[in-house]
């Protein structure tokens, strides 16, 4: 294909535009999601909002890769076949969802696989053009994207859970006072009392500007004798 033909065509270059704004939008909402410690952050919002986006320009440029239409031979609904893909693929990403404990993985490798279907679905109707741009921009949203994402400022969210023997429980207030005191603030407070174990329990969400606090958390909840155990998940995808 000659490359200055392509780059003058009116229509690959509105492609290019929609999987840009595409890739931009979703990005954006990534962003505050990524800022605020959720499991589908910068990546997967991105990368689901220039897949769903790629998928619409198999009907907006439907002339562009089945030359019959144009010519007004056929009538051809090429979304009915996509539906059925896409439906299915959303079942095998669902499957690289994974708990972990409080915590929730393969929110982005569920995304790049359902961007990849939606790839698929244009290099078989020979829609290459979009095919190779959404390649590219995915490449790059998975690396580069990651790179930005672990250099920009976000709060550090984590599921917390410690257990104290049942007669030396950390009161309330002073256990408030100890995770403040290490830069953290608290949300979603629990309670369990276990007789049988014979422990006291406190469930919580925890937040926190810097992800360093953690280790000085931990190393101060070590020092405490009357901490059975304690457990600190960090939210993420």
């Amino acid at each position: 294909m000659d490359l200055s033909r392509l780059l003058s065509d009116p229509d690959y270059l509105d492609i290019t535009l929609r999987l840009l704004v595409a890739l931009g939008v979703g990005g954006m909402i990534g962003l505050e999601r990524s800022y605020h410690g959720r499991p589908a952050g910068f990546r997967t919002h991105a990368l689901v909002c220039l897949s769903t986006a790629l998928l619409m320009l198999v009907t907006v440029y439907e002339t562009r890769w089945f030359n019959a239409l144009s010519q007004g031979r056929v009538t051809l609904d090429p979304t009915r076949m996509a539906q059925g893909i896409m439906t299915g693929i959303g079942f095998l990403g669902a499957g690289t969802i994974m708990k972990e404990g409080l915590s929730v993985r393969g929110l982005t490798t569920a995304a790049s696989i359902w961007i990849t279907a939606a790839i698929g679905v244009l290099v078989g109707i020979g829609f290459f053009f979009p095919a190779v741009m959404a390649l590219v921009l995915t490449l790059g949203t998975l690396s580069l994207f990651r790179w930005i994402e672990s250099r920009m400022p976000a709060q550090f969210y984590a599921h917390f859970v410690v257990r104290f023997r049942r007669g030396a429980t950390m009161p309330e207030g002073e256990m408030r006072r100890l995770m403040t005191a290490y830069g953290f603030t608290i949300a979603n407070l629990s309670y369990r009392l276990d007789a049988a174990d014979d422990f006291f329990e406190y469930r919580m969400v925890i937040r926190s500007s810097r992800a360093d606090d953690v280790s000085r958390l931990t190393t101060a909840l070590g020092a405490i004798d009357s901490v059975r155990e304690f457990r600190i998940a960090p939210t993420g995808d």
